[in-house]
């Protein structure tokens, strides 16, 4: 109980972070004619949480803590959702966040395989989220494309 109140504060807190980013950084940028609509993330992200909160449910009521892989797994890919926020909506990283997004969907592909060898509605819970962050990494890399001229807080790469 403690760990889904320590998440939903963190989450909450990333999501207060980022919210006046989005009505003003974010509005002027140039996107994809297939991205979402604002209003669509929240419901999208809470349906999200919620799935991944009852796979990691089903398997500590299979396996306990007494197999450290599925955990490492599942706390890195979770360490990982919540540093693309900040990325992207802080530092205007926006080359960095799609990166970050890649090795993302790489981990909750990893953790989705490993959970289907424990318990098989757990890894299945874990498809729609693999399928989203999929497409948020193709939307993250397209709007790092069409706004070239957008540098972040970070300059790692200077063309001069």
């Amino acid at each position: 109980k403690q760990w889904y109140q320590r998440r939903v504060a963190i989450t909450a807190g990333i999501g207060i972070s980022t919210a006046a980013q989005i009505d003003s950084w974010y509005k002027d940028l140039v996107k994809p004619s297939w991205n979402p609509p604002n209003w669509l993330f929240g419901p999208v992200w809470t349906t999200l949480y919620f799935l991944q909160a009852v796979s990691a449910f089903l398997i500590w009521k299979t396996i306990s803590f007494k197999k450290v892989l599925p955990w490492l797994l599942f706390f890195g890919q979770l360490a990982l959702n919540f540093s693309w926020p900040p990325l992207f909506f802080i530092a205007h990283e926006l080359l960095w966040a799609s990166v970050e997004s890649v090795f993302q969907a790489l981990f909750i592909l990893i953790t989705l395989v490993t959970f289907l060898d424990i318990n098989k509605l757990s890894g299945l819970l874990l498809v729609p989220y693999l399928a989203w962050v999929t497409f948020a990494t193709f939307l993250s890399f397209s709007i790092w494309k069409l706004n070239p001229e957008m540098e972040g807080l970070w300059i790692v790469f200077n063309e001069n």
